[in-house]
């Protein structure tokens, strides 16, 4: 189970809602870091738990702070274009 920090959820939203060629230009070494460590961390479960069936437990985190499925898979090929491996 992934505890999710506030941090956690915010850096998703904005992946999420955001253009990755505009946070691409705006990211320096320690965002990008975190985006990979901790974030990555979450949306690689995330898309395993959609793509394999292997429970549900954090798209129901995500659920529960209003990260809706549609919102995941945004966040999932924004962070894929700006370099961050989901699979």
């Amino acid at each position: 189970m992934i505890d999710l920090s506030l941090e956690d959820i915010e850096f998703i939203k904005i992946l999420a809602t955001s253009d990755a060629t505009i946070l691409q230009a705006g990211m320096n070494e320690a965002t990008k870091k975190r985006l990979d460590d901790r974030v990555g961390v979450i949306l690689r479960e995330y898309y395993h738990e959609n793509t394999r069936n292997t429970g549900t437990e954090c798209t129901d985190q995500l659920l529960k702070f209003g990260i809706t499925e549609d919102d995941g898979k945004a966040a999932i090929a924004c962070a894929r274009r700006l370099g961050i491996d989901i699979s």
